[in-house]
């Protein structure tokens, strides 16, 4: 994961998180992966998260997620001492941003809808 600052925006984007393992605790770790699915007209370029809403970082999503696709996306091992509780946005290629989301990356069978 790597960070970044972010401005302010708007949209919709569908998370169905699922996790790969099972985890105790309040950490989470490389074995879990999500899908992030863009139901917009307007391709995200962007996938970030962040614990405190401050210091965002982002999932590496390529060349980014087209409207209408769904992307597996997957923890870096480098965020195994961060807690399962995400703050959780989208940034679009028109330059605007989803509202963070607040979720919990180590429930199974998560499904997110923004």
């Amino acid at each position: 994961m790597k960070f970044n600052s972010v401005g302010l925006g708007f949209i919709a984007i569908a998370f169905g998180i699922v996790g790969n393992g099972l985890a105790t605790g309040t950490s989470h770790a490389a074995e879990f992966s999500f899908t992030a699915t863009n139901t917009t007209k307007t391709a995200i370029t962007e996938v970030l998260v962040s614990e405190n809403k401050s210091d965002w970082g982002y999932f590496d999503i390529g060349s980014g997620i087209k409207p209408g696709s769904t992307s597996d996306l997957v923890w870096d091992q480098s965020t195994n001492s961060e807690g399962c509780s995400q703050w959780v946005k989208a940034t679009y290629a028109d330059g605007s941003e989803s509202e963070p989301a607040k979720f919990d990356f180590c429930e199974n069978g998560l499904a997110i809808d923004f």
